[in-house]
């Protein structure tokens, strides 16, 4: 039997996080095994084979040269944590996957910058959050993701006020909202896949569920 792969999986340090057991679950029917990490939940020590970065607060914009006097709820403590493992997986060559901040995180720590509020650009799209995929995507057809997906696209949810603005070392924007804002990133140099939207609470659509069997068959 082929040994299922160790997944960590970051995300806020809260008890009640259901993006984290949406994520567990959706690693486990992948054939992954997840692991929590956060600043309340330390690493087992066992070998990680790949890690997912995920959702939640703004990434503190001293990170990214963003402006300081602009009102943000961070979690400086988590920044430092996940900065830390995202390094890791880079200089481990370790399959990387970001989800919502996750993505976002993963572009500043490659030097990129990011949008700290889209909502006075948004024309074509609705501000309102919901966890429904009412959002309309298009995946650049010979991106990877095209590939994973089956389709270029796609209705996602939005739960995000932050976006990607450049893109860090490495990384190629293969999907983009109504709005022209950046949806997803990926890079063949680093072995990563990074969303805008959060598919754990898509993994219904076989399109969504995708993106963990990539992460999950890329760690093995």
């Amino acid at each position: 039997m082929a040994k299922r792969p160790r997944i960590g999986v970051t995300g806020t340090a809260r008890s009640w996080s259901p993006g984290w057991w949406c994520a567990a679950l959706a690693l486990r029917l992948a054939g992954g095994i997840p692991e929590r990490i956060s600043v309340r939940h330390p690493p087992s020590g066992k070998p990680l084979d790949g890690l997912l970065i995920g959702g939640g607060d703004d990434i503190s914009p001293e990170h990214y040269q963003g402006d300081m006097d602009k009102p943000v709820k961070s979690d400086p403590a988590r920044d430092e944590l996940e900065i830390y493992w995202i390094k890791e997986a880079l200089d481990n060559h370790m399959p990387l996957m970001g989800i919502c901040r996750g993505a976002q995180l993963i572009n500043v720590v490659l030097g990129g910058s990011l949008h700290q509020d889209i909502r006075p650009i948004r024309l074509h799209t609705y501000n309102r959050p919901g966890l429904l995929p009412t959002k309309q995507v298009k995946i650049t057809a010979e991106s990877k993701l095209a590939g994973i997906f089956n389709k270029i696209h796609l209705r996602v949810n939005s739960l995000h006020h932050q976006a990607i603005k450049s893109t860090g070392e490495g990384l190629t924007i293969v999907g983009h909202d109504l709005d022209k804002i950046t949806q997803a990133v990926e890079s063949e140099r680093h072995k990563i896949i990074a969303v805008q939207w959060h598919p754990e609470y898509l993994i219904y659509l076989p399109s969504q569920f995708a993106l963990f069997r990539w992460l999950v068959n890329n760690s093995r």
